[in-house]
């Protein structure tokens, strides 16, 4: 959650502490004990909540461990159609994603890392975690319906795949100032990138 998303109600501060409860202790939990081998009821016993609780709040172990990555992507969302529609989509889809790094917390920025590597030490996850991805890209190309589908379709990819390289170069040391830079420096290389070729 971003820091101009804090609830009003006492019962929604409530419903928030315990999703930010499940969520810190899961990314910590599974990080420790590995994801595949870390049953749900060890996460709630830990937490102290009931499996009605939980499913409330989540669909599914997968689903709590990727917080981080779920709420990047609905705020992303949410600035793209805020976003005023001018100029290269590319830029468009690099400015969309450097606002949404500046609205995210603390807390987000240390809960991130964490399920990065859960990710990548976790084929099952990291499975879920793609399906998640191409739902946005999906997401994405029907917000921007009018555009040449297939083009589209590949600026989107191309866009994500800069993303992930970003991601590749902040890892390990995940200073959370240096990953705008990054992607910066990964979107800029995009034509070099598909101009190459073999050496004469």
């Amino acid at each position: 959650m971003t820091t101009s998303d804090q609830p009003a109600t006492l019962r929604e501060r409530k419903k928030l502490r315990t999703r930010q409860a499940l969520a810190d202790t899961a990314v910590t939990l599974f990080g420790e004990r590995g994801f595949d081998s870390t049953p749900l009821d060890a996460l709630l016993e830990q937490v102290e909540v009931s499996r009605r609780t939980f499913f409330r709040n989540f669909r599914s172990k997968e689903d709590v461990a990727l917080t981080a990555v779920k709420q990047l992507w609905d705020v992303y969302l949410e600035v793209l159609d805020g976003t005023k529609k001018s100029g290269p989509l590319i830029d468009v889809f690099l400015d969309a994603m450097l606002t949404t790094l500046e609205r995210m917390d603390e807390d987000w920025y240390r809960r991130f890392p964490l399920t990065l590597r859960l990710i990548a030490d976790s084929p099952a996850l990291d499975g879920y975690t793609l399906r998640h991805c191409a739902e946005v890209q999906a997401e994405i190309a029907r917000r921007l319906d009018g555009q040449n589908r297939l083009e589209l379709r590949l600026l989107i990819e191309f866009f994500v795949a800069t993303w992930r390289c970003a991601l590749d170069e902040w890892l390990p040391d995940c200073v959370p100032g240096e990953l705008p830079a990054l992607l910066r420096r990964s979107c800029s290389s995009m034509n070099s990138a598909l101009s190459l070729s073999f050496p004469a």
